[in-house]
């Protein structure tokens, strides 16, 4: 698999680096895109649903693949994309036709978000994968979780590609000032949705 992505991503780098909007990244993540309402729930999150003075009705539950859960009295309930309270929310109102007034809290144990928030990494990583995203993470920390470079890494090239499609902006990343350097300048906020791109060494 490792073979047959090589040239491929060698071609996606070199069309991206030949980009006329190939910038360095920002030390910080604008504050307009990284502010958000909440931890959006996504699937495969495990999520510990407590009905107040119900105890036949708290249970922990997945969030199923196809975004919905199944607990106690209601079979199919959409799940992903919404925050803990507003699922509590809905979770009350399908509720409130069985029991009167129910208070519901729902509590993340288990995170996956939803896979437009995910950090997804390609390329000469050592575990090449999508992560979940988690408030001011950095491109250290993505590092981390993804046992940071193989050999044939070259990670001063590397990029970061980001925004919705058709307005996508890419932008230069040092990994290897980073890792190899310690230099802590080179550490850079990502975002939910990010996609980090790391080419192979040419030599």
């Amino acid at each position: 698999m490792k073979a047959f992505l090589t040239p491929i991503l060698g071609i996606l780098f070199l069309g991206l680096g030949a980009c006329s909007d190939l910038q360095d990244a920002p030390t910080a993540a604008p504050r307009s895109i990284a502010d958000s309402p909440g931890y959006l729930i996504g699937p495969g999150d495990v999520l510990q649903i407590f009905v107040w003075r119900n105890p036949e009705l708290s249970t922990t539950v997945p969030v199923r693949p196809d975004g919905l859960l199944s607990v106690p009295l209601i079979e199919d309930l959409a799940a992903a994309n919404k925050t803990p309270t507003q699922l509590a929310r809905d979770v009350e109102k399908v509720l409130s036709e069985f029991v009167q007034n129910p208070v519901v809290t729902i509590i993340v144990t288990g995170f996956t978000g939803p896979f437009e928030q995910q950090i997804r990494v390609i390329g000469e990583a050592s575990q090449p994968q999508a992560i979940p995203y988690r408030e001011k993470m950095t491109i250290l920390d993505v590092m981390i979780a993804v046992g940071g470079l193989t050999e044939f890494a070259a990670g001063n090239r590397a990029v970061i590609v980001r925004g919705p499609e058709g307005k996508k902006v890419t932008y230069r990343v040092r990994l290897d000032d980073l890792i190899k350097d310690g230099d802590v300048s080179a550490n850079v906020d990502v975002l939910p949705g990010d996609v980090l791109i790391v080419p192979q060494s040419w030599f």
